[in-house]
């Protein structure tokens, strides 16, 4: 079985409109502040800033909004790795499928 699943993706205009807001908080005081300690929300690990980008933790095609309580920073390897999913999902894929000699009868 895929570890893939199906989910409608957001309107394109609800995606466009949340890149042009994601563009304008990058520009922010608030953003350079987060960028300050250079760390990576999801590994922990610490990058130079010019590594680091802007996550959202429900992603736009989720229907995600840019606002400060949805946006983390990321490192590029750790974003590209999570793409569309959420960080339940995420965690749910690394885990892997169960173990069906674990799984109850």
């Amino acid at each position: 079985m895929s570890d893939e699943f199906y989910f409608q993706s957001a309107p394109r205009e609800h995606i466009q409109r949340e890149r042009a807001k994601a563009r304008e908080l990058r520009r922010s005081q608030w953003w350079r502040n987060q960028l300050g300690p250079g760390l990576c929300y999801h590994c922990g690990e610490k990058f130079p800033k010019t590594e680091l980008n802007m996550d959202h933790l429900i992603p736009l095609a989720r229907g995600g909004k840019t606002s400060k309580k949805n946006v983390v920073v990321s490192c590029r390897s750790c974003n590209i790795k999570k793409k569309y999913l959420t960080q339940a999902e995420l965690t749910l894929r690394e885990l892997g499928p169960p173990n069906e000699a674990e799984s109850p009868s």
